[in-house]
């Protein structure tokens, strides 16, 4: 964690942020400890909806992506390489003060220390619980310009981004799901965890179809979405799925949740997913859900549903059906 880093560069560490002026924080986690930085000072650049949110209910100042000089910037690196290389381009590009790089060895920190080493003067490493903590001094504009990366277009003709689920194509999942859905999925549908909008532009092939609810909590993967998806009937929500309201009872929900927002398998993030569904949906709506095969949805869905049917897949991902939502006693 970058707590005890950032404690030790600050305290004696050779670290020292401008007296004035204002400190982006790029990507924190969202338990993080920033003591030694004045909160007034601070913003988090959070693109993930929960953890944006999270942050605002701290009392810090919070925006999705730079908008304005700082006189500092810090980057929590991210577990993908591309995104993290783009971050810190962003950090560099907005920071008029050091830059300042924390990370875990799981995620690539010791491999872009070297790399950024090759290019200017690093001071640090500062190392403590599996990670590191360096900095550079003010940067040149361009100085890792060549780092920065915006969505780029599959071979499939879709948008999508680094660090965005899926980015190198259509995940087997959600294609597995597109095959099984029906023809006819009723007038209002929802896409919980749209990501970059696979599963909407094949409801939207539906004409019966009225409005398809796109429900995504990053930033950058919704507008991929934007890209990929230009029927008028499409509703952009950056919004957590399992807290979205929507404004009205939905036909049909389609959906393939994700399991992590780390390394480990986070099965509860997925049945929260099918809380939120059964919420959401009309007495007589349908769930059309695809999952990995070893996650543990099935109670979760019998629990939330009158009627639940697997309806096959393949040797690594299960489809399902669910229909007749409960709804919670008062």
């Amino acid at each position: 964690m970058i707590d005890a880093r950032l404690q030790l560069a600050l305290g004696g560490g050779g670290l020292d942020l401008p007296e004035d002026g204002l400190i982006g924080v790029f990507r924190p986690p969202v338990d993080a400890d920033l003591d030694g930085i004045d909160m007034d000072r601070c913003q988090i650049l959070h693109d993930f909806k929960p953890f944006f949110s999270a942050w605002e209910d701290r009392g810090y100042a919070v925006a999705h992506a730079p908008i304005e000089r700082f006189a500092a910037t810090i980057v929590c690196l991210p577990r993908a390489k591309q995104e993290a290389r783009s971050l810190i381009a962003q950090a560099c590009a907005f920071s008029d003060g050091p830059v300042v790089v924390d990370g875990q060895k799981t995620d690539g920190i010791d491999s872009i220390f070297r790399e950024m080493r090759g290019r200017v003067t690093v001071h640090g490493p500062i190392s403590k619980a599996h990670g590191k903590l360096f900095w550079i001094d003010a940067p040149a504009a361009d100085c890792f310009a060549d780092w920065e990366a915006g969505p780029v277009q599959t071979d499939g003709g879709f948008w999508t981004a680094p660090g965005v689920f899926s980015a190198d194509g259509v995940d087997l999942a959600s294609a597995l799901l597109v095959d099984a859905l029906p023809d006819k999925l009723g007038k209002e549908v929802a896409d919980l965890g749209a990501g970059w909008g696979f599963l909407s532009a094949h409801v939207l092939t539906r004409p019966e179809v009225t409005s398809v609810h796109m429900v995504e909590a990053g930033h950058m993967a919704l507008e991929c979405a934007r890209h990929n998806v230009t029927d008028d009937r499409a509703k952009f929500y950056w919004e957590d799925a399992t807290t979205w309201q929507p404004p009205h009872r939905m036909d049909t929900v389609v959906m393939n949740p994700p399991f992590h927002t780390g390394r480990a398998a986070e099965p509860q993030i997925g049945q929260a997913f099918v809380a939120a569904a059964a919420r959401i949906l009309a007495p007589q709506g349908h769930l059309w859900m695809v999952a990995n095969r070893h996650l543990p949805y099935e109670v979760e869905l019998k629990k939330r549903f009158a009627h639940v049917e697997e309806m096959g897949g393949d040797a690594r991902f299960k489809l399902f059906h669910a229909t007749r939502p409960s709804r919670p006693r008062r």
